[in-house]
């Protein structure tokens, strides 16, 4: 299923023009269902200006009407009319507005606290930050230490859902390798070998040793 290109301004036409839940606009606009509510409620994108999904030829008017008759339905998207074409990667630091800078320190808060096997690069790639900004709030010395609250960087308008969901996968693959490897030191090595272990008969009976001369033996010597 395609996403929506431009999904709160699609949510706002759909509250304005239809019967959908809001479970459903978040499902299909690919927003948190109090997102939605937000903005029927006039608290999110106040005074966007909605998208007609209809005429953009991401949704049709049948499907609209199968959701409104049945609320627990999911909408689908139209197969889109245009081929599809690749976003080149991204490279170096996300670029972000600056009214969003001096959210960075939170969600590298929430990065520490929830997901500390993400690493710092991956972080600082991810919502476009520097290494001393993540070490100053990990050491709590950063200068806005005492109002940091940890808060997720989607929440944050940071990154996109899939982004991060792809890192924190990343992470956890490398997180499972690193503690297989860490469990295996710990154990140290195992027993030896079988073959490397000298076996003892206990029915075996020792050889006899040689007995030690008495003082008497020694001296009866010196008489002869």
């Amino acid at each position: 299923m395609a996403d929506i290109l431009m999904p709160k301004a699609t949510a706002v036409w759909l509250i304005d023009n239809t019967t959908l839940t809001f479970d459903q606009i978040a499902d299909l606009c690919g927003l948190h269902h109090l997102e939605v509510k937000g903005i029927a409620d006039g608290d999110v994108a106040e005074n966007m200006r909605g998208v007609d999904p209809i005429s953009g030829g991401e949704l049709t008017r049948e499907e609209i009407q199968r959701g409104e008759e049945d609320p627990d339905y999911r909408l689908k998207t139209a197969p889109s009319k245009i081929a599809h074409i690749p976003q080149p990667k991204r490279k170096g630091a996300r670029y972000t507005p600056v009214a969003r800078r001096g959210d960075k320190p939170d969600a590298i808060a929430w990065f520490i606290r929830n997901h500390p096997e993400v690493t710092d690069p991956q972080i600082s790639k991810l919502i476009g930050t520097t290494k001393a900004t993540i070490t100053n709030v990990r050491d709590k010395t950063h200068w806005n230490s005492q109002n940091i609250k940890p808060v997720d960087p989607v929440t944050l308008g940071l990154c996109s859902q899939i982004e991060l969901d792809e890192v924190i996968a990343k992470a956890s693959s490398r997180r499972k390798k690193m503690d297989a490897e860490r469990a295996a030191q710990e154990e140290g090595p195992g027993l030896a070998p079988a073959e490397d272990v000298e076996q003892v008969n206990p029915l075996e009976t020792p050889a006899p040793t040689a007995e030690e001369p008495s003082a008497e033996d020694v001296f009866s010597a010196f008489k002869d």
